[in-house]
């Protein structure tokens, strides 16, 4: 039970902050690139602890946020066809699409589109329904690659013909590579996910931090991880160094999960990936191999054009706000046409997302 106290310990938390207003002369700015980080830094009111002139920006690492709206275009069309059962996590439901509205008014109209908890629950559906198409929606960074590449290892050992995966899987390093390659919006150092890290481990972000020359600090998310981290970074900033620290150790190891990684090689190669709002990033993310394309929902159900249209909402800055470049509560949407309720694009929708976490800890 140790670590639930001491790493949300408000002397400890407040010995950092004051290390870190010690230590800091020059400006910095951070990024961190979790939902999760992002929501333990509003919940703990971390920024409004650190000198004016260290500032936290909330970068692109909400999964849902970054899905395309055409890969939701095509997961509802697959969601119409008669015989189809859709299996996805419950943030993915109200994500707006680009054209056709989101997969909770499909299911509202009649789709058979079921929340579940674990992809391998898919594999269930199938073995029970064996008249219908099962589609797991494969989404997510390292983390979920590896339960995504299970179903489809075990639908393939099984011999469950009627499963298949829609991927839009993303990875981390080259997101911060094509973020680093902006000279207008770089930040100076970037704090990385320790769930991410847990599974690749740390050792990738060693030649990571050099090649962008910026230093990387791997965190967990109590108040007292992500300070941790800050003050690793200011201190390399302050010195003129670029490494990358693991101060999440407790989880994160250099080599990650290598059952993990294994798993993912089997299933999935690296794959150009397009990111909502930011485009198509080179070799970003992952797709199956070409001996589980006949798994590949993408091939199974090729997109066909439809006549219903639901004409996608263009006043959203949502690539301004998952690359840090503009606040959520400084969007001039935010809290007025834009809430959890309403919202008009996927950072507003998803619990992970910048603008649904402002919302929760800062919207008065």
């Amino acid at each position: 039970m140790l670590h639930l106290t001491e790493y949300s310990n408000s002397a400890t938390i407040r010995g950092l902050a004051a290390e870190i207003a010690r230590i800091s002369r020059r400006p910095a700015r951070i990024m961190e690139v979790c939902g999760g980080q992002t929501h333990a830094i509003l919940r703990h009111a971390l920024d409004t602890l650190l000198p004016p002139h260290v500032h936290l920006l909330h970068g692109p690492g909400c999964p849902v946020c970054v899905t395309p709206g055409d890969y939701l275009d095509h997961a509802i069309a697959i969601a119409r066809q008669p015989g189809t059962i859709i299996t996805t996590f419950g943030d993915l439901l109200r994500v707006p699409s680009a054209t056709h509205g989101d997969l909770f008014a499909a299911k509202a109209r009649g789709a058979d589109i079921r929340m579940i908890t674990s992809p391998l629950q898919a594999l269930d559906f199938a073995r029970e329904q064996p008249e219908k198409q099962v589609v797991h929606l494969a989404i997510g960074f390292e983390t979920t690659a590896p339960a995504n590449a299970m179903l489809a290892y075990l639908a393939r050992e099984r011999g469950q013909r009627n499963v298949s995966l829609l991927v839009s899987q993303f990875l981390v390093p080259p997101i911060l590579r094509h973020i680093s390659a902006d000279p207008a919006n770089t930040p100076d150092a970037f704090l990385a996910a320790g769930h991410v890290c847990a599974i690749m481990g740390s050792a990738p972000y060693e030649p990571l931090a050099r090649e962008l020359r910026r230093p990387i600090a791997i965190t967990g998310f109590e108040p007292a991880d992500i300070l941790l981290g800050v003050l690793a970074v200011i201190r390399q900033l302050e010195a003129g160094e670029a490494r990358m620290e693991n101060m999440y150790p407790r989880v994160v190891h250099p080599a990650g999960n290598p059952a993990a990684q294994k798993i993912m090689d089997t299933v999935f190669q690296i794959a150009d990936r397009e990111w909502r709002g930011l485009g198509m990033v080179p070799q970003s993310g992952l797709a199956l191999r070409p001996e589980y394309a006949d798994l590949d929902a993408a091939q199974r159900f090729p997109v066909s054009s439809s006549p219903v249209a639901v004409a996608s909402n263009a006043d959203c800055p949502a690539a301004d706000v998952l690359l840090g470049k503009l606040e959520p509560c400084d969007c001039p949407h935010f809290g007025t046409r834009c809430t959890p309720d309403h919202p008009l694009g996927a950072p507003m929708v998803s619990p992970e997302g910048p603008c649904a976490a402002y919302y929760l800890h800062r919207h008065g």
